[in-house]
């Protein structure tokens, strides 16, 4: 009866996502007294897994998997689940987690608590501390059912290591046909992707255009963070949907966010709330985003900016 964990992969590589909740399973399951199995799905290298905790790997290789499928992924996890006897199920809160995840809790007849932000407090009753509210508080969820699911916050949790001998073997689920086709997926090119991002750097209208994100471009190269925008910038098309952030847009959970001529909407704010530290950038001391954020500069992104970037790459050299 192991802790089983869905681990996300793209492109074969296991992401940061996946082994965060491999660090949680492992958790988990030493609370239980049990080991951690994940299901994996067209992974190339499964022995990092071990690294996180994960004692056996049940890598799904199917060319028909090659494009995300709620439907389908949902069924491959709970083939899993049944063979292995799982009692919990622990997946992330990325985008696909959250399609799939109430496919799965139906299939599996399973309580779902999403946005997890810690280890259980207690395994009998199972309880489980989330985050509410679009962020602003906490709640204490106790999931009844025998099966439980446990959706995992980006970034809560952390990297945990936890070195184990991962085994891993051929998983052949029977997949039905799901009556969903994907014609195309059209994917962002940056090199860091706000999902996975530690640190975003993410600007507003503020910019006054498209043709000055340019130094936005490079803060985020000197700091390795991934860019983003508010609602307002791709409406005018100034940067592409995929970096909208916010309640109607992307969730961001990262470490450290930095917010450049962005005045703060209440919408905006909801979905950048689960970030540790806020650090914000705008010429308009009254502005809304000052009384959400950890530090604030008051002052001309078109000069805070650019010093900064030169502090940071100078730091960087000294400290090289």
């Amino acid at each position: 009866m192991s802790v089983l964990v869905y681990t996300e992969s793209e492109n074969g590589k296991f992401k940061k996502t996946a082994l965060e909740v491999a660090s949680y399973a492992k958790a988990v399951a030493n609370q239980l007294g049990t080991t951690v199995t994940a299901v994996t799905v067209n992974a190339a290298n499964t022995s990092e897994l071990g690294n996180y905790g994960v004692d056996k790997v049940l890598n799904v290789s199917n060319s028909t998997l090659e494009k995300f499928n709620a439907k389908s992924y949902a069924e491959v996890i709970k083939q899993a689940a049944e063979q292995e006897g799982a009692k919990v199920v622990v997946i992330s809160q990325s985008a696909d987690s959250k399609y799939l995840a109430p496919i799965l809790a139906v299939g599996l007849h399973a309580g779902y608590a999403p946005n997890v932000v810690e280890a259980p407090s207690n395994t009998a009753p199972f309880t489980v501390k989330r985050t509410a509210f679009t962020n602003k508080a906490f709640n204490m969820t106790t999931i009844n059912t025998d099966l439980k699911i446990v959706g995992v916050s980006n970034n809560a949790f952390g990297l945990v290591e936890n070195s184990a001998s991962a085994t891993s073997e051929d998983f052949s689920p029977l997949i039905p046909e799901s009556g969903v086709s994907v014609q195309s997926v059209d994917k962002a090119t940056d090199k860091v992707t706000i999902a996975d991002a530690e640190t975003v750097v993410s600007a507003g209208r503020g910019l006054k255009g498209p043709e000055n994100w340019g130094m936005i471009e490079e803060l985020a190269e000197v700091l390795g963070a991934a860019t983003a925008c508010s609602k307002p910038v791709s409406d005018l098309g100034w940067r592409p949907h995929s970096e909208h952030v916010g309640q109607t847009g992307k969730p961001v959970a990262s470490n450290l966010y930095i917010a450049i001529g962005i005045s703060g909407a209440i919408q905006h704010l909801a979905g950048i709330n689960a970030s540790k530290v806020k650090v914000v950038i705008n010429t308009d001391p009254e502005a809304p985003f000052f009384k959400a954020a950890d530090y604030g500069v008051v002052g001309d992104a078109f000069e805070v900016v650019p010093t900064l970037i030169e502090k940071l790459k100078a730091f960087k050299v000294a400290n090289a």
